[in-house]
């Protein structure tokens, strides 16, 4: 269907790189590319292309992943293959209901909040209001804050009343918030911990395993990018490593 007005949208270059715009259809200012005319979007499709100045553009919608690359950072996000991952192994998808501990600046709670809806919810503890308050900006560029809650409190011994499909937690000390967060998931529930270090990765397992949580393994995620050239395919000299260990599991009834 055509672009929309107020829709979110982003311009690729002949260089590859994005220009973010929101549709409207009058005389629309871009930075960095000057002014164009918005009506031109009133026939215009996911993937159209047209000439600005001699320079051809596409235009698309943004998935998940460019809505991630997009935000306005301040803490570090969970990156794209660590997201996707926790999405697969928990089971997150449309009106999950999710718990989450730690907003950042909204990387993890954007995909999350994608995932649920139109019918679920995520709602988030997070210790800095300052964290809340950016990831609440990155969710209404497009309206994922419909499906957003928060509260500012410390995950260790807030109050929280709900019933989750899943518990995923950004936070370096997960183990010290399992007795006061895993009530709230429901039986059958899926656990997620991402913590940076090993030693932090054997207490969440060592926690998760004393409390008779089922199926708890751990896992982390490599990424190589291929460079495809004419006459030739060799893997990247730099890859994305190391980000964070994920730790999975299961809640017993």
């Amino acid at each position: 269907m055509p672009f929309q007005e107020n829709e979110y949208v982003y311009l690729v270059d002949q260089e590859n790189r994005k220009h973010w715009l929101r549709v409207a259809y009058t005389m629309l200012k871009i930075s960095s590319l000057g002014t164009i005319d918005g009506n031109r979007f009133k026939d215009m499709d996911d993937g159209s292309s047209f000439e600005v100045a001699k320079k051809r553009f596409t235009v698309f919608r943004p998935g998940t992943y460019e809505l991630m690359e997009s935000l306005d950072r301040g803490a570090q996000i969970i990156t794209p293959k660590d997201a996707a991952s926790i999405l697969y192994y928990c089971d997150v998808r449309a009106g999950s209901v999710v718990l989450e501990v730690g907003a950042g600046s909204g990387g993890l709670t954007t995909a999350l909040t994608r995932a649920v809806a139109p019918n679920g919810r995520v709602h988030t503890v997070e210790f800095k209001e300052e964290n809340a308050e950016r990831a609440l900006k990155n969710l209404k560029r497009t309206g994922l804050d419909a499906y957003w809650s928060y509260q500012i409190g410390d995950a260790r011994d807030a109050k929280v009343d709900m019933v989750a499909d899943a518990l995923i937690m950004d936070m370096p000390d997960p183990e010290n918030a399992l007795d006061n967060l895993s009530p709230c998931l429901r039986p059958g529930g899926r656990i997620c911990a991402y913590i940076p270090n090993t030693n932090q990765l054997e207490l969440v397992v060592n926690a998760l395993r004393e409390r008779d949580f089922c199926d708890v393994f751990a896992i982390e995620i490599m990424q190589r990018e291929m460079e495809v050239h004419k006459g030739g395919v060799r893997p990247s000299y730099e890859m994305l490593g190391h980000t964070g260990y994920i730790v999975y599991g299961r809640k017993r009834a």
